[in-house]
């Protein structure tokens, strides 16, 4: 059984799609051709040379290794990982059906794999760094196998997705392969895992209302123990008489959040007279939440993991002393141009 890296497009827009019709899609724009007429790779290789104008070897050989697989490696069997886009988590599936060509389809859905998605929105933070800086390879799709990676997460899938015996490598395993990490995302894995260890539990809710009064709130956060539906109460102006007021909720589970902590939240929001609702989940939300985003656009908000380090970027300098002691940041700049 291999392991395939398969990415929703660059901002996770076929996310939805590919969970919906139990397949995922090769979405390379207007690669309309049967691949399984290209046997080898050298005459994929060729085909794309002709097809996009490519100048550069080293982007041909690359799209390539990108392509091939679907049609001619991956089998029955194989699994899936798909990570999404929208929270840090990640679906995994089984290969059910042969590669498929159908030109009907459209570009750039021509090209697809029958799957059956057995696990979605299993947290990042379940997992161990070096599968995510595996997961994190800046590549469409890719095999994922370094450091025994198969065995691994096939053993952590029969442990209710918890890591079994956690033998942290000393260094990342080489191979002929090369891995091209997407550095935010690789980077967003490093600041989760410190956070979450320092902030489990009752200690986000710290976080959250740091957050919140660098933003400008004013905020009442309720005793640790009952929380009677809201940790938290934040309203503009200097002493929180003035609007927008919003109730607060907060899970900091291995899970993500259902729709029954959401239902639950609107009523405290109509106990407190709130004009809306924050609700914060650092694992994320199940899909049956997910569907009342539109619904609930206009009164609530959901924060995940991938939300919560977003703010803290946004409001980093504003927070407190103590709160840049627990999590030291520093700007880095970078090139921001993609080989």
């Amino acid at each position: 059984m291999s392991i395939w890296l398969f990415r929703a497009g660059s901002n996770g827009e076929f996310e939805d799609k590919f969970l919906q019709d139990n397949r995922v899609y090769l979405t390379w724009d207007d690669l309309d051709i049967n691949l399984k007429k290209l046997e080898k790779k050298e005459d994929l290789y060729s085909y794309l040379v002709e097809k996009y104008d490519l100048e550069k070897q080293k982007t041909a050989v690359n799209w390539a290794s990108q392509i091939y697989p679907i049609a001619h490696r991956m089998k029955k069997g194989d699994w899936i990982a798909l990570p999404s886009k929208m929270n840090r988590t990640i679906h995994f599936g089984k290969i059910t059906g042969e590669y498929t060509y159908d030109p009907k389809l459209g570009s750039p859905y021509f090209h697809y794999r029958e799957v059956d998605w057995f696990a979605q929105d299993i947290p990042r933070d379940n997992f161990e760094q070096d599968i995510l800086y595996s997961l994190g390879a800046f590549m469409t799709v890719c095999k994922i196998h370094k450091n025994n990676a198969e065995e691994r997460i096939k053993n952590m899938y029969k442990n209710n997705w918890k890591v079994v015996d956690k033998p942290i490598p000393t260094k990342i395993e080489e191979t002929e392969d090369e891995i091209i990490p997407d550095l935010e995302e690789f980077i967003s894995d490093r600041i989760s895992e410190h956070i979450i260890k320092k902030f489990k539990g009752h200690k986000m809710e710290t976080l959250v209302e740091e957050i919140l009064k660098a933003k400008g709130f004013t905020t009442y956060k309720s005793p640790e123990g009952a929380d009677q539906g809201v940790d938290i109460l934040a309203a503009a102006d200097t002493l929180g008489f003035g609007s927008p007021k919003i109730c607060v909720q907060i899970k900091t589970t291995d899970s993500p959040v259902d729709r029954p902590t959401m239902d639950q939240l609107i009523g405290t929001m109509s106990n407190m007279n709130a004009d809306y609702g924050l609700l914060v989940s650092w694992s994320g939300f199940k899909s049956s939440v997910k569907k009342e985003i539109p619904k609930q656009f206009f009164r609530m908000r959901l924060w995940d993991s991938t939300k919560i380090i977003e703010q803290l970027f946004e409001n980093y300098d504003s927070l407190s002393d103590d709160i840049k002691a627990e999590i030291p940041l520093k700007k880095v700049w970078m090139l921001n141009k993609e080989e």
